[in-house]
């Protein structure tokens, strides 16, 4: 198989590989241990969305200055002070026990994604560099896979786990799962790609807004990859498990199903749909994706039955998210990496946050889930139709 020539091929891509599915793994370990923790506590709702979009929002408040470091440093030593502090704060989740201590949650959610998402860039910004073009699509369509693998393992074993053992005991698991990490991590042999000739932070940042000013093409290839943000369905399955199917099994357990059985959709897809994503199809994609949502909206109702529906709303999601990144690092300056990658993950971090804000607000004013999947799947509608007007004014690579 291609995918498994690639990472026999390349040893550093292997590596970061391997810690990326560790790490990946770990955060959706402790992922269903943090919302099975804030219901347990009878958290109100403002405070399940609050969690959701707290996962996103670092990316958008740090994007623009995480992309000039991604461009400045070096990404080994990055790569490895990221994964410490990561480390510290999955290990410190243990000592949150009441809602008294939401704050703390809140700001250790904060730091915990917006390290993680520093380190996504690094890595996203490193695969250009030290991977050809035709491996770099093979690259991005790994990385969903991983994604999807650990996201299928971390949710599903979470909630078994957390079941019988308890939800601290799952937090001290995930951080000895990233202690796990620093030995693939410090057997990295990556080239020193840090610019001879280093500009100022600011004036960095003001290169990457003209650039971005000057480049119309690369600032709608964030907009439509930004479109499959709209997937944020943390607070959405916390509410299913909180509500719809309160008392069918316990909260951990629905959780870790209904994200398993998503992922297990977002896994298999790339393998099939991988080698027929060019840029005649995409458009097709976006309309898959959005039908794929409404049959889970229209199924949800009923839990047995929505999984045959959540395995329709994550049959695009892989492979769509892979092909308009490989698209955005194709059609950008290799100076520019850092830059863009970051913004485009400010932009793609901002529409999944306000995704999750907005599943909370339409919840509390009535509307129910099933008319806000429905909603959700409608956007990629219009993705298909923005992505065509792009297609026919810009020469795309």
């Amino acid at each position: 198989m291609r995918y498994l020539t690639l990472l026999k091929q390349e040893r550093n891509f292997r590596l970061l590989s391997l810690v990326q599915l560790i790490c990946y793994f770990g955060v959706w370990f402790s992922h269903t241990g943090i919302f099975t923790l804030l219901i347990s506590l009878d958290a109100p709702i403002w405070a399940i969305t609050l969690s959701a979009a707290m996962a996103y929002i670092p990316g958008v408040v740090l994007a623009p200055f995480s992309g000039v470091w991604v461009d400045k440093f070096s990404a080994k030593p990055m790569l490895i002070i990221i994964a410490l502090i990561e480390t510290v704060t999955v290990f410190m989740l243990v000592f949150i026990n009441s809602l008294d201590l939401l704050w703390l949650l809140l700001v250790l959610i904060f730091i915990r994604n917006g390290t993680g998402g520093i380190y996504f860039q690094v890595e996203m910004s490193l695969f250009p560099k030290i991977l050809s073009k035709e491996n770099l699509k093979l690259a991005n369509e790994i990385h969903s896979i991983i994604w999807a693998v650990a996201y299928t393992a971390g949710m599903g074993m979470a909630g078994v786990y957390i079941h019988f053992f308890g939800i601290k005991s799952a937090f001290i698991l995930d951080g000895v799962i990233y202690i796990i990490s620093f030995y693939f991590l410090f057997a990295l042999k990556i080239p020193n790609f840090k610019p001879k000739f280093v500009e100022p932070t600011f004036k960095m940042l003001q290169s990457g807004l003209i650039y971005l000013k000057q480049n119309k093409l690369v600032i709608h290839l964030i907009l439509l990859h930004s479109i499959v943000g709209v997937t944020a369905y943390d607070a959405l399955v916390a509410l299913l498990a909180d509500y719809t199917y309160a008392n069918i099994l316990s909260i951990s357990l629905v959780i870790g199903l209904i994200n398993a059985c998503r992922a297990v959709s977002l896994m298999i897809s790339p393998i099939i749909l991988g080698k027929f994503a060019n840029k005649k199809t995409l458009l097709y994609f976006y309309i898959g994706h959005g039908i794929g949502i409404i049959i889970w909206a229209i199924l949800q109702s009923n839990f047995y039955l929505g999984f045959l529906g959540l395995l329709a709303a994550g049959f695009f999601t892989s492979t769509l998210w892979s092909y308009t990144y490989t698209l955005l690092q194709q059609n950008c300056d290799a100076k520019f990496y850092g830059r863009v990658i970051a913004y485009n993950d400010m932009v793609y971090l901002g529409i999944s946050a306000l995704v999750s804000v907005a599943i909370g607000l339409l919840f509390r004013l009535g509307v129910g889930l099933e008319i806000i999947t429905a909603l959700m799947g409608m956007v990629f509608f219009a993705g298909a139709f923005y992505y065509h007007k792009i297609s026919k004014f810009y020469d795309i690579k």
